[in-house]
């Protein structure tokens, strides 16, 4: 499954307790730092495809000022998926700052060596 900010992001919010639709919109904020910011149609439609995924479940319904609240939880599944992404996308932030590093350090010619490529400045190897 491809993880989108918005789903990476509403799979975070959950790890530590289950919520209900708003409170996760309001997680995603804080944890963005208001950078994302869920519609509420745009969050269903994330927990839909995460509950398909069988990455969050339904953890409980309450009745609220007569409306009914859903509280969604992460799964141990979801856990595992969400550990996964979170390394991948460290591992291409290492990455696109190693490249910046060289770049500062010494242009293209470093960058053509951390690759490996041992080509010239020249471009000839």
């Amino acid at each position: 499954m491809n993880i989108t900010e918005p789903m990476f992001l509403a799979l975070t919010a959950l790890v530590d307790e289950p919520r209900h639709g708003y409170g996760i919109v309001q997680e995603v904020d804080r944890l963005s730092d208001g950078r994302v910011q869920l519609k509420i149609g745009t969050l269903y439609g994330v927990l839909d495809r995460l509950s398909a995924a069988g990455l969050v479940v339904l953890d409980r319904e309450e009745a609220q000022q007569g409306r009914l609240r859903r509280y969604y939880r992460l799964t141990d599944e979801g856990a595992r998926a969400l550990q996964e992404e979170a390394t991948r996308m460290a591992a291409n932030a290492g990455a696109a700052n190693a490249r910046l590093r060289a770049r500062l350090a010494g242009g293209a010619l470093a960058i053509k060596t951390i690759r490996g490529a041992g080509a010239t400045a020249g471009g000839a190897a």
